[in-house]
């Protein structure tokens, strides 16, 4: 029994306990204890173990430290260190022996497996006779203004969080007052630009006279 949040226990309880298998965190769920947790153990799983923690909804909760240093938002810079492993990127990011992380609901499985992690991640080109004589990715080459709306609609719904778009709400109290999401707005000038092309320029002149926040 001891501190979770304290460093110097967690060497002492590595030390004492060595090599785990599986370690499962159900502890006091601040933020604080479960990285410095994750931090001080991690080292201290066997090849093919987990460290699996618990009531990670604590992240998107009061009362648990602060959201700035959340747990999840730590779990997320892990998505960004083993992604950062593509030898392309030439990056030296000390992921250790960390191979995947899977994420469930309020819990987070950390999975070690030091021979994969040291793979080293190379670029695979498919070097056969193909019959395409263009790059399709920039096929389409329009302007924002005249991408099809279901790309939009899709994109909007992909960013978006409980079926809400993830942006605020504008309210336009001039005459009549009407609230719109940002979303709906950017539609609203997209249908209203493409009735009328020749207001284009008028409205890019419009948009420079206010700053951007």
């Amino acid at each position: 029994i001891g501190d979770q949040a304290d460093p110097n226990f967690w060497k002492k309880f590595t030390s004492e306990v060595g090599p785990i298998d599986i370690f499962l965190d159900d502890g006091g769920h601040t933020y604080v204890q479960q990285i410095i947790t994750a931090e001080c153990v991690l080292d201290g799983i066997s090849d093919k173990g987990m460290l699996v923690v618990e009531d990670t909804h604590t992240s998107y909760m009061e009362g648990f430290g602060d959201q700035k240093f959340s747990f999840i938002k730590y779990v997320k810079l892990w998505i960004d260190k083993i992604n950062s492993r593509f030898g392309a990127f030439n990056t030296d990011q000390n992921s250790g022996k960390i191979w995947s992380v899977e994420i469930f609901d309020s819990i987070v499985a950390f999975k070690v497996n030091k021979e994969a992690s040291e793979l080293k991640s190379e670029l695979i080109k498919n070097n056969e006779n193909q019959n395409y004589n263009e790059d399709f990715r920039h096929l389409d080459d329009t302007t924002d203004f005249k991408k099809p709306r279901e790309i939009q609609i899709i994109m909007e719904r992909a960013f978006s969080l409980y079926g809400k778009p993830d942006n605020n709400q504008i309210t336009v109290t001039k005459g009549n007052q009407i609230t719109v999401t940002k979303g709906q707005l950017y539609r609203l000038v997209n249908d209203w630009l493409e009735q009328q092309p020749q207001d284009r320029e008028k409205l890019r002149l419009l948009v420079a006279k206010y700053p951007k926040n």
